[in-house]
C-alpha cells in the first residue's frame, strides 16, 4: 500500500513526518530561548511535528528549550532525542533519559537514539534501550553516526533499531552509496542531520540558486527536496525564525525534475566509492 506523501514508515509501522525540526544550538543563549520555542511552536503549526533534540545540546538547553515549545501539545510531536556515548551503558543511561525526560516535561520520549559509538560495547548499550522500553521511559531506540558495519555488529538487534541519523545533505553526498541503500532493504529510516549545511556555503553555491530560482523559491527548499526525494529519508533542519521555517516546509511540494537533479549532480557529484562516514 504507498504511504501517504510526506511520510516515513519507521519498522514497527508508525509513519512520522519526512521533514521535521532539529534543534542544534538551540537553547544556547538564554535570551533566545523565548523566540527558539515559538519558532519550533510555529514548526508544529505548520505539521513539521517531528522534533529532534539531545542531552549534548547546549548541555540540556535545547531540551529545555523543547518542553516550553510542546507544553500543552505533547500529542502531536514525534519526539527524539539522544544520548552521550559515555552515557550509554547499564549503569548511567537510565540517569541521562531520566534527566532528559525532566528537561523536556515529559512521560516518555519517542525515539531515544544513541548519538555516536563510544567506548561502551554496542550491545550493552542496546541492553540498556530494552530496559528503558521496559520501564515505559522511551518507546524506541535506534543509533547516530553509524556506518553500516557498526549497524552489522548489532546483529539480532538490528530490526530493533528504528533509525540511523547521520550527516546527509548535496555537500555530503557518502549516504548514497551504501549506507542508505543497506538501511533502505531493511525499513530503516536514515535521519539526515544538517541537511541544508552549516555556516550557509551551501545555500549559496549558484547551481542551487538557479534551481531554486526555476522553482520561484529558496536554496534551502531546494536542498530539503533533494534529500526528501529518497524514500526512508527524514530530515532535520533547525530554523530560527519564521521565514526559513516556511521555506522549509514548502520543500514538501517540490518535485525535482530530471535537468534539476542533473544540474545538482553536476554541481555536488554523487560518490563512486565507498566514503567514510562524515560527522559534524
Amino acid at each position: 500500500m504507498p504511504h501517504p506523501p510526506n511520510r516515513v514508515r519507521l519498522p514497527d509501522g508508525t509513519e512520522v513526518p519526512a521533514l521535521g525540526q532539529g534543534t542544534w544550538h538551540m537553547g544556547e543563549r538564554g535570551a533566545n530561548r523565548r523566540a527558539e520555542a515559538d519558532a519550533l511552536r510555529l514548526g508544529l503549526d505548520l505539521g513539521l511535528t517531528l522534533i529532534d533534540t539531545a542531552e549534548m545540546y547546549a548541555d540540556g538547553g535545547a531540551e529545555e528549550v523543547v518542553r516550553e515549545a510542546i507544553a500543552g501539545r505533547r500529542d502531536e510531536v514525534f519526539l527524539v532525542s539522544k544520548v552521550y556515548p559515555h552515557n550509554a551503558s547499564r549503569a548511567r543511561m537510565a540517569l541521562s533519559c531520566e534527566a532528559s525526560l525532566r528537561r523536556m516535561g515529559v512521560e516518555t520520549i519517542d525515539l531515544y537514539l544513541l548519538h555516536w559509538r563510544g567506548g561502551v560495547p554496542l550491545a550493552e548499550t542496546v541492553e540498556a534501550f530494552e530496559r528503558l522500553i521496559e520501564a515505559g521511559k522511551i518507546l524506541r531506540w535506534g543509533v547516530s553516526n553509524l556506518d553500516v558495519e557498526d549497524l552489522e555488529e548489532l546483529g539480532a538487534a538490528l530490526p530493533d533499531c528504528a533509525a540511523d541519523q547521520v550527516l546527509y545533505n548535496l555537500e555530503a553526498r557518502g549516504p548514497e552509496f551504501d549506507l542508505l541503500p543497506f538501511c533502505q532493504e531493511r525499513g530503516m529510516p536514515v535521519m539526515a542531520y544538517s541537511p541544508v549545511g552549516q555556516g550557509g556555503r551551501l545555500l549559496r553555491n549558484p547551481a542551487l540558486r538557479a534551481v531554486a530560482a526555476r522553482h520561484g523559491t529558496g536554496p534551502a527548499a531546494i536542498a530539503l527536496a533533494f534529500t526528501l526525494r529518497h524514500p526512508g529519508v527524514i530530515a532535520i533542519p533547525k530554523a530560527g525564525d519564521p521565514a526559513h521555517l516556511r521555506e522549509n516546509a514548502a520543500a514538501r511540494d517540490i518535485t525535482l525534475s530530471e535537468q534539476d537533479l542533473r544540474e545538482l549532480d553536476s554541481a555536488f557529484p554523487p560518490p563512486k566509492r565507498k566514503q567514510a562516514l562524515a560527522m559534524l
